[in-house]
């Protein structure tokens, strides 16, 4: 008989390439100074110059933008697609993209009715009696104007338009799409899939260059097509400072594994889905997110797994807040694992676009840490050695180190416990793990003094399971901590109990395979004892 290929055989002899790159980048351009509506009222009366603050008072300028963008489309005879319900824009994009010829330009301009925050005026009645004109944040359907461009560097993107003051934008481009640019310019060739690369000559150089991807050359490429397309602003206003910013609306960090056989990728894929259905529970978020799980966040309901098939296709989707991990066999080739952050408060990190360098670890190590999660629950290993060592009490620097005995229940407790926090940016505190440990031992926390705490938390660092974060009194838990952990666990829940379970329950017909072998045992046994007694 020949045994399937575990999850961690797979990944280390059948991946033939392997790339961490941006995916899609959703940004959003927005002018700081008409943020808000007494910002916008200083605008108006300050900046043009009327005596009240009124949106009639901008009336002028989006007819002025709107004309010059139909002007543009008409002087250089650019294709107008008014998208319907129900389509998708990128559809019509690629299928434009393969008429268009030229090597940077806009393709085509569509045009939607989208719901948008913007101002509208309202009387308000002071308390001397005066009404005057009022702005306040509303939101209307208005007309939204999307570039499809594509640039020399870039290749394809959108920047989307809002033609209602104070015009916002959306600028949405793609890694990959850079990468090859990039590559075809350098005459590096490549193999590429629907969105990624299938195969390429010099991979370190194609990974240098989604390492190189960074806030600044995004920046760069948003003001050159500023300064090309309709700006719904004059010289003279951007030259007072009012000038667009970019923020992160949206950054997916993918990571693709392309496999030797798609047969090999197939398999992986199935003993994924097969062993990680619980990942979505909040204590295993946690191994993915590094974010501690708070009770307010498990009500919203927003951490959970779903698979999805679509077609014959599966997907496996986590969450967190408004993170969102996915994982699917793509072109049946290739395995991505992608990382979606649309809000990143999630995580502690700024929105502004210079903020995509802090994103970088969270997204590509959540990537990281899920295959390694998977790895490691499909594949638990320690070496009997260092199982052994465990086992007794150590001296560390001339400090006594208790062991960490297998079938100690408060050693189980604790590692279980531990498990939770192994993939927090900021490790734990004593604090944090208290009430944890107590509820996995159905102790009231109080029983658990400080001592104890420290106790544990001096026999983990001293048997190389969690390290100390430095300057710090937060700590982490090791690769070793990780293996070690779950093994226990593992060994725990999915071999003794359910072993013992099967021999020692009375209500067990005597005719199941594991009753009859121990009973096979105990025959020879007893045999060999009468065998050794009568010589």
């Amino acid at each position: 008989m020949t045994l399937r290929p575990s999850v961690a055989q797979l990944q280390q002899k059948h991946v033939v390439l392997e790339l961490e790159s941006i995916d899609r980048l959703y940004l959003n351009g927005y002018i700081p100074q008409l943020t808000t509506v007494q910002g916008m009222a200083g605008f108006i009366r300050h900046h043009l110059g009327h005596r009240f603050a009124s949106t009639k008072s901008v009336e002028a300028l989006t007819r002025d933008f709107v004309q010059r963008i139909q002007e543009m489309i008409q002087e250089q005879q650019i294709p107008l697609v008014r998208f319907s319900k129900g389509v998708r824009k990128d559809d019509v994009m690629k299928e434009r993209l393969r008429q268009f010829k030229a090597e940077e330009g806009v393709v085509f301009v569509g045009v939607a009715q989208e719901k948008c925050a913007v101002p509208r005026t309202v009387r308000k009645t002071f308390a001397n009696g005066a009404n005057v004109p009022w702005l306040v944040m509303s939101t209307a359907m208005v007309n939204v104007y999307y570039f499809y461009c594509k640039d020399r560097d870039f290749g394809p993107f959108f920047i989307k338009f809002c033609s209602y003051f104070p015009y916002g934008i959306k600028l949405c481009l793609n890694g990959h799409e850079y990468l090859k640019q990039q590559l075809a310019q350098r005459g590096v060739a490549f193999e590429a899939l629907d969105n990624g690369l299938l195969g390429c000559a010099d991979l370190a150089l194609a990974q240098k260059i989604c390492a190189n991807l960074n806030a600044e050359k995004i920046d760069r490429m948003f003001r050159k097509w500023l300064r090309r397309l309709p700006h719904p602003y004059s010289t003279k206003t951007r030259r007072a400072g009012y000038r667009y910013q970019l923020s992160i609306w949206q950054a997916e960090f993918s990571l693709t594994q392309v496999w030797d056989k798609p047969a090999h990728g197939r398999e992986f894929f199935e003993q994924v889905i097969r062993e990680n259905i619980d990942l979505g529970r909040p204590e295993n978020v946690q191994l993915i997110f590094r974010k501690k799980m708070h009770k307010s966040t498990v009500r919203r309901g927003t951490c959970r797994t779903r698979i999805i098939t679509e077609g014959v296709e599966p997907s496996l989707h986590f969450y967190y807040r408004k993170t969102h991990l996915k994982q699917y066999h793509k072109e049946g080739r290739a395995l991505r694992t992608e990382t979606t952050i649309n809000d990143t408060y999630d995580f502690q990190v700024g929105r502004k676009l210079h903020n995509l360098d802090a994103l970088r670890p969270i997204g590509f190590g959540a990537n990281r840490r899920l295959l390694k999660v998977q790895t490691l629950r499909h594949d638990p290993q320690v070496g009997a050695n260092h199982f052994a060592r465990l086992q007794q009490p150590l001296e560390v620097a001339g400090q006594h180190i208790p062991a960490l005995r297998f079938g100690d229940p408060r050693v189980q407790s604790l590692l279980a416990v531990l498990i939770l926090f192994v993939l927090q940016p900021r490790g734990f505190r004593h604090k944090e793990l208290r009430p944890l440990l107590a509820q996995h031992r159905g102790l009231d926390p109080e029983r658990l003094t400080p001592n104890q705490i420290s106790y544990d938390l001096r026999r983990l660092r001293g048997h190389g399971l969690i390290e100390r974060l430095p300057k710090s009194h937060r700590y982490q838990l090791t690769d070793q901590g990780l293996k070690v952990a779950y093994l226990y666990q593992h060994t725990l829940q999915r071999v003794i109990r359910p072993a013992l379970s099967k021999i020692l329950d009375p209500n067990l017909p005597p005719s199941s395979p594991l009753q009859r072998a121990f009973q096979n045992l105990h025959h020879h046994l007893d045999s060999f004892f009468q065998e050794k007694i009568a010589a």
